[in-house]
């Protein structure tokens, strides 16, 4: 071990949100890229897993969950322990109640497996990563192709283009 080095905690999630981390900075210049690339990752592993649901023993299901389950565990500490000002409270307690119910749905699916039960995890892992890939707009401070800042009143079109 060099003395230059801090030594790595003994706890796998630690670990693996260091790995996180570190490849975040060197490979994608936007983390939510990432985080979107690491989340479809994950739903084709369940949808693979799914797809082959009769050759699937209880090591792979485990192994498949467990992963899933690593990177939700990195969404929920990061939304416990890294308050900031561009992750309102309440986006960030959406995410931990998230965070526990695919915990939850893993615990479920471990215990009573069924190739249905995967269904939620693969859709929440889409619909999330579609979400992070989607650029955040610019909300109001600029003001839109035809000058206005607001949409039309109920029942009025802009015939502007």
């Amino acid at each position: 071990m060099s003395p230059s080095k801090p030594t790595q905690p003994n706890n796998p999630y630690a670990a693996a949100a260091g790995a996180y981390g570190d490849n975040a900075q060197k490979h994608t210049p936007d983390q939510r890229e990432l985080e979107a690339r690491v989340l479809l990752k994950s739903a084709k592993f369940l949808q693979d897993l799914q797809n082959d649901w009769d050759n699937v023993n209880s090591d792979l299901l485990e192994e498949t969950l467990r992963y899933n389950r690593q990177i939700w565990m990195m969404f929920y500490d990061t939304a416990l322990e890294n308050p900031d000002k561009d992750r309102p409270n309440d986006l960030r307690s959406n995410i931990v109640n998230l965070a526990n119910f695919v915990f939850k749905r893993e615990t479920e699916i471990m215990a009573n497996p069924e190739k249905n039960k995967l269904d939620v995890l693969i859709n929440i892992n889409r619909e999330i990563a579609a979400g992070l890939m989607a650029k955040p707009e610019n909300t109001g401070t600029n003001p839109r192709e035809d000058g206005t800042k607001k949409p039309p009143e109920s029942g009025q079109t802009s015939t502007s283009a």
